[in-house]
């Protein structure tokens, strides 16, 4: 069987994707770049946006194009809403036969034919650089903004021996692993543990490898986070993504995020970033939110203002059904939201280029992640992309550099001597 597996949106959904491949690939299958070559396609689908799931059923249709006798199936957060009748409902599209909720694997496993034991793979080599560890799945909080609880259910942890076994494995061949899941502070409230103390384990009992953490909310951050933050940037990356969504209180309440104020964000993220020269943060905003006033978009820029943001994500308002936002009033304008999020990104960009210039001359611990030749790139422990002064440094590599910056752009100039050098 050829199964064209593509996926759509955050690091949890690929690394699903990379789980549903091993579990395919382990029960003697193949998986194939393009649709018209296969027999089966699995759509990992996104429900983040109304743009993501538009660009899903786009590459639905495309796929049935290409290849009429395509059997599909979509997986993950899109196909675990309620899906409704009629011509919307993903069933309805073309060549689509099931719809499996979030990473079901066992489900997967029967929509595919596959031994129903093949559902516990997980695969030891990623199709990335680094690797992706999903630690927890599910979300207990209730934004009125997001799909993402409807679809995926409560918080669920996974268990820290098999974790520690995992990021071993994967630690054999990836020079970076990345923690990743839905709502990744919540890990170990369900089981008495915590990130912190997960994160700690993983440090101590798998060595070498550097680990990320992906997005985590600011207040969430412990003592022990902090430690491992701001310690030894060779095992953990001095790195943050700190969902902000607004730097407006009034806002933040609509929004359902009660668990925080704008300055308690701030202080957060202060602490933690404040006073580190080396520091990747970055955060995601949600510009026209219903009931969001110029006056509160003007709070939300002096917040990005203030503190040391190295990039922002972005979006537009997109109002997805079934969540509680769908009932409240004082709709922003498409228009109005689309100007707030494109000063929102000019802010970003500026403040984006500002700290590349203040990196220049500073030191990094750098890991070749994708290219070819000398359009090669790396990925620093503050999560900055780098060109590379040597373009003949294989994928996967990792480095000790000197940073320069030409041409309003970061170079990464490897060491020379032996002992900085932490490949």
């Amino acid at each position: 069987m050829r199964v064209y597996l593509r996926t759509f949106g955050c690091r949890a959904n690929h690394y699903d994707s990379e789980t549903a491949r091993a579990m395919i690939e382990s029960s003697g299958h193949v998986c194939v770049g393009r649709a018209e070559d296969a027999d089966v396609a699995v759509f990992n689908s996104c429900a983040v946006t109304a743009e993501a799931e538009a660009n899903l059923r786009k590459a639905v249709r495309r796929a049935a194009r290409e290849q009429p006798a395509l059997r599909s199936v979509i997986m993950g957060c899109a196909s675990g809403l309620p899906d409704g009748e009629g011509p919307r409902s993903l069933r309805a599209l073309p060549t689509v036969e099931q719809l499996i909720a979030g990473a079901d694997m066992p489900a997967l496993a029967e929509a595919l034919s596959l031994p129903a034991s093949s559902s516990v793979a997980r695969a030891t080599l990623q199709l990335t650089t680094r690797a992706l560890l999903r630690i927890q799945d599910g979300c207990d909080e209730h934004c009125t903004f997001c799909a993402t609880t409807l679809a995926r259910g409560e918080n669920r942890s996974r268990a820290a021996d098999e974790l520690v076994a995992e990021a071993t494995r994967l630690a054999e061949i990836h020079p970076e692993i990345v923690l990743t899941g839905v709502h990744i502070g919540s890990y170990g409230r369900d089981t008495g543990s915590s990130l912190g103390e997960l994160l700690a384990r993983l440090v101590r009992e798998v060595p070498l490898v550097r680990f990320r953490l992906s997005s985590l909310e600011a207040t969430e951050i412990d003592d022990r986070l902090v430690d491992l933050l701001t310690g030894d940037a060779t095992r953990v990356a001095p790195y943050l993504h700190a969902p902000l969504q607004s730097g407006s209180d009034g806002v933040l309440k609509r929004m359902g995020r009660y668990w925080y104020t704008a300055e308690g964000y701030a202080r957060a993220v202060e602490r933690l970033a404040g006073a580190q020269s080396t520091f990747g943060l970055g955060a995601d905003l949600i510009a026209g939110f219903p009931g969001e006033l110029e006056a509160d978009h003007q709070r939300t820029l002096a917040l990005v203002e203030r503190l040391p943001f190295t990039y922002l994500h972005v979006f537009p308002f997109s109002l997805r059904p079934g969540t509680a936002a769908e009932r409240l009033p004082a709709r922003v304008s498409p228009e109005t939201a689309d100007h707030r999020a494109r000063e929102l990104r000019a802010l970003a960009a500026t403040k984006a280029a500002d700290y590349c210039a203040s990196r220049a001359g500073g030191s990094a611990d750098v890991i070749v992640v994708g290219g070819a030749g000398t359009a090669r790139e790396g990925i620093t422990e503050d999560y900055l992309s780098v060109a590379l002064s040597d373009p003949t440094l294989g994928r996967g590599v990792r480095f000790s550099a000197r940073l320069s910056w030409n041409a309003g752009r970061l170079t990464a100039i490897r060491n020379s001597v032996a002992p900085a050098d932490v490949s």
